[in-house]
């Protein structure tokens, strides 16, 4: 009876939280969508030919403007290299693909506090900075010429299908994109595909979330955190996020209710920064990147990557404890949550009926079609695009003037 009653408060812990969260979620993966048929990436690797400052900026605001999936990141820069962009830019888009998008800043900041919305987007930056001169003094030009090699073999990897269609060409203006039936379509297929991409990583850390609120006591994170020893606690933090990160084996998104569980239980604010870093390093995707650019490369990708998350929380760190912008509340509202008709219910019911209609229209414009494509030889529709029938369901998007 008791492990009964343990499950079911750990369940229960892992719905209220998807309660204070949905609306969260609806509203980036919207925005996502939006930016995804807006901004065309199809010159992507003739803007990235080289690691100067103008480039890794071009690719930090082009990775902004992805999606937030960490798989789907992946396969793009992979996509960025084989296509002649420079590898180091190629990462730094990747970085910002999963660290500076809208739907991960909205996240943190309905379950946490404004506070570390704001820390994601100025470590980002910084992780970027770092990456870049940790690559300048140590990869070696023989080791990347192999890694690069080895993209071109294409292994499969996870979500070829989505980098093929983003990485295509798009025609027209934004604004007709957006003003056209084709534009809002594209839109629709858009936000039910990060519901698709995502929702086994968000289930998963809302699980693993609910079930260490409920079952994991306070005293356990203060001591594993070393609370009483606040100075030794903020770099321990900012070291042992990333490899929480790896442990959870969730990424993105699915971080976030999880990181909630760690600030409340006494984590370092740099230390839930560098956890929601860590998603680029989780044994899935370390396994991707070992397809795709070899073990050698997949060791020096991790080991600089680490260092990276961990610089980058360390200046978090200061810059917010200089400023007095640390929270000094632990008691995040996701953890103590209460369903209750307030705020947060007229928004999940707003973004449920968002929900519907774009997945109706996604339904009824060919949506499952254009997934089945992507799944089942991403390789061919990224050379060619478009197949007849469902209104050209992938060349909606790339064309308002059909």
């Amino acid at each position: 009876m008791q492990i009964v009653t343990a499950l079911g408060h750990a369940l229960w812990m892992s719905f209220t939280m998807l309660w204070q969260i949905f609306w969260g979620l609806s509203l980036g993966f919207l925005f996502s969508a939006l930016i995804e048929v807006a901004v065309s990436k199809s010159e992507m690797s003739k803007l990235l030919p080289n690691a100067s400052a103008g480039s890794l900026t071009t690719a930090s605001l082009l990775g902004a403007a992805s999606s937030s999936c960490s798989y789907a990141a992946v396969a793009m820069t992979r996509s960025i290299v084989r296509k002649g962009g420079d590898f180091t830019a190629a990462m730094a888009f990747q970085f910002a693909a999963t660290n500076l998008v809208l739907e991960l800043g909205v996240l943190m900041w309905v379950l946490i506090t404004w506070q570390f919305a704001a820390a994601e987007f100025i470590g980002g930056p910084v992780m970027i900075v770092v990456l870049s001169l940790l690559f300048r003094f140590f990869l070696k030009g023989s080791l990347k010429s192999e890694a690069i090699e080895q993209a071109n073999e294409g292994i499969a990897g996870s979500m070829e299908g989505h980098a093929a269609m983003s990485m295509s060409k798009q025609q027209g203006t934004w604004k007709q994109r957006l003003a056209s039936r084709e534009g809002w379509i594209a839109i629709s297929h858009g936000y039910v595909m990060n519901w698709s991409m995502l929702w086994r990583d968000i289930a998963i850390g809302l699980l693993i979330a609910g079930a260490l609120g409920a079952w994991v006591p306070d005293s356990f994170w203060q001591k594993f955190f070393l609370v009483s020893h606040p100075t030794v606690a903020m770099i321990w933090g900012a070291f042992v996020g990333p490899l929480i990160a790896v442990a959870s084996f969730t990424c993105s998104v699915g971080n976030v209710p999880l990181a909630a569980v760690l600030w409340n239980g006494g984590i370092s604010f740099g230390g839930v920064a560098s956890f929601i870093f860590g998603d680029l390093i989780i044994l899935p995707i370390l396994n991707i990147y070992r397809k795709y650019y070899g073990g050698r490369m997949t060791v020096f990708l991790a080991v600089t990557f680490y260092l990276s998350m961990v610089s980058a929380a360390l200046v978090v760190e200061g810059l917010f404890q200089s400023l007095g912008w640390v929270p000094s509340e632990r008691h995040t509202a996701v953890v103590d949550a209460a369903i209750t008709f307030n705020y947060t219910t007229v928004l999940d019911i707003i973004f449920g009926a968002i929900f519907i209609v774009l997945t109706v229209v996604f339904f009824r414009t060919g949506g499952p079609e254009m997934m089945r494509m992507m799944e089942g030889d991403h390789h061919e529709h990224g050379a060619h695009g478009h197949h007849s029938g469902h209104a050209d369901a992938h060349h909606h998007r790339q064309d308002p003037s059909n």
